[in-house]
């Protein structure tokens, strides 16, 4: 929450700024992976979106690029059975990972993800970044703390993001945080920041893009 008796802080104000020129520019979908081998050339950096399935990852990818349609958005959950990447002007690439969670995934389907996703993020040498989205409404589950485990164990930063605040009062919302921040606290791959949006309220979106220009190519 913000002190609106706080001086104006302008390093915030840059980020911002450099948030919404990254995402101004050209957003291109480049391809969608199921080998290891048919990566693109770690020549950039790479952001990475991962959640539960139907947490939101589509919906935010496209809210946070003003497109609506880059990514599939589908009330069908496990949907995004690949890695997709999309180019940010050759500044960086955006990678949508598969859902997970979803148990009415075919055993054999879900484990070729599974062991996709965990390879990509153990070896990718680029992966500046992962954003963990949490469904605001239910927290943390078990499935995102395993996943966390996995980044904390491979050292690769994340960053939970908050989705869906447009359900709850701004009083959830606080407690949601709260509770969020406890939970990740202590872990060593964790970003203390936690990030809070909705894409359909819009929420939250110019604070995201500003921390995820602070990872792409000048």
């Amino acid at each position: 929450m913000s002190d609106a008796t706080a001086p104006p802080d302008p390093e915030h104000a840059v980020r911002l700024a450099a948030g919404r020129a990254l995402f101004s520019g050209a957003v291109d979908f480049m391809r969608g992976v199921i080998s290891i081998n048919d990566l693109p050339d770690a020549d950039m950096p790479e952001i990475a979106f991962a959640g539960r399935s139907n947490v939101g990852k589509s919906s935010l990818i496209n809210a946070l690029t003003g497109r609506k349609k880059l990514a599939r958005a589908s009330t069908e959950p496990g949907r995004t059975r690949e890695l997709n990447f999309f180019d940010m002007s050759g500044r960086m690439r955006i990678v949508d990972l598969p859902g997970y969670g979803y148990a009415k995934a075919p055993k054999d389907v879900a484990a070729r993800w599974i062991r996709l996703t965990r390879s990509y993020l153990w070896n990718r040498v680029n992966l500046k970044r992962v954003f963990l989205l949490i469904d605001s409404r239910h927290g943390i589950k078990p499935s995102d703390e395993e996943l966390m485990d996995v980044l904390d164990s491979a050292a690769v930063g994340y960053q939970v993001v908050l989705t869906k605040i447009d359900k709850l009062t701004p009083a959830e919302v606080h407690k949601r945080l709260e509770e969020t921040a406890g939970r990740v606290a202590g872990r060593p791959a964790a970003f203390p920041e936690i990030s809070a949006t909705s894409s359909t309220g819009r929420n939250g979106l110019d604070e995201l893009r500003g921390a995820i220009s602070t990872l792409a190519l000048s």
